[in-house]
């Protein structure tokens, strides 16, 4: 799934000319914490209640205050990943769309990203989660693989990032379609790699709610 896909297309952006008031309405009304602010296709970033409070100007033009995440955008065949990423970096709930000539499309929220990835077959899947911790010259996804299918099973899916607690090492989260890990874990061991977190998941979640709350784990957020 990529961005294109994922626009919302029931929250606008507001006009550089439009005054703080109507961004607190609209806020309100779609539910959102931030609005993207366009002008003439561009985007000029995003307006918070919070920025617009500090000011205590309602009246004031949205484009004359400080707005954040001018850089919080992806194209339209960016990956679902990497919206996420984005999303983070910036400290944000809305990603902007550009298209090619690099011009206003849409918007994302990252709830929507999220629902999509969790009911995505390799969430949905019963099976198990691994996450390691390794040198970055340690990884191989391929070797790791080829361990794993040594004990009959296979990867469904694979997330790296770095690890929070050592700047030097990365952190890689395995989804394995099998409920017992005990195996692959003694062989992943006995080649020398740290397993630092296991999981179980064998029936598949029954609201959205339980659907985000797994994927955090998933992701060890």
């Amino acid at each position: 799934m990529v961005a294109e896909d994922l626009i919302n297309h029931m929250i606008p952006p507001l006009k550089a000319t439009d005054d703080a008031h109507k961004a607190i309405v609209w806020m309100e009304e779609f539910r959102c914490n931030h609005l993207p602010v366009v002008d003439n296709g561009k985007l000029l970033g995003f307006i918070s209640e919070e920025i617009i409070l500090e000011t205590n100007d309602i009246e004031k033009k949205v484009s004359d205050f400080n707005l954040v995440g001018s850089n919080c955008y992806v194209n339209l065949a960016t990956h679902f990943y990497d919206i996420l990423r984005v999303a983070a970096d910036n400290k944000l709930q809305l990603v902007a769309v550009m298209n090619d000539q690099n011009l206003y499309t849409g918007v994302i929220t990252v709830q929507d990203t999220i629902t999509f990835f969790a009911q995505s077959a390799a969430v949905q899947m019963p099976g198990g989660i691994l996450v390691m911790s390794m040198n970055h010259n340690d990884y191989s996804l391929a070797e790791i693989s080829r361990l794993i299918e040594e004990n009959h099973a296979k990867i469904l899916s694979s997330m790296v990032k770095e690890d929070p607690l050592d700047h030097g090492k990365i952190r890689l989260t395995l989804k394995i379609n099998q409920l017992d890990l005990s195996r692959i874990v003694a062989t992943l061991e006995r080649f020398g790699y740290k397993v630092i977190g296991r999981y179980h998941e064998s029936t598949p979640m029954g609201t959205e709610k339980e659907r985000i709350d797994m994927l955090l784990r998933y992701l060890d957020i």
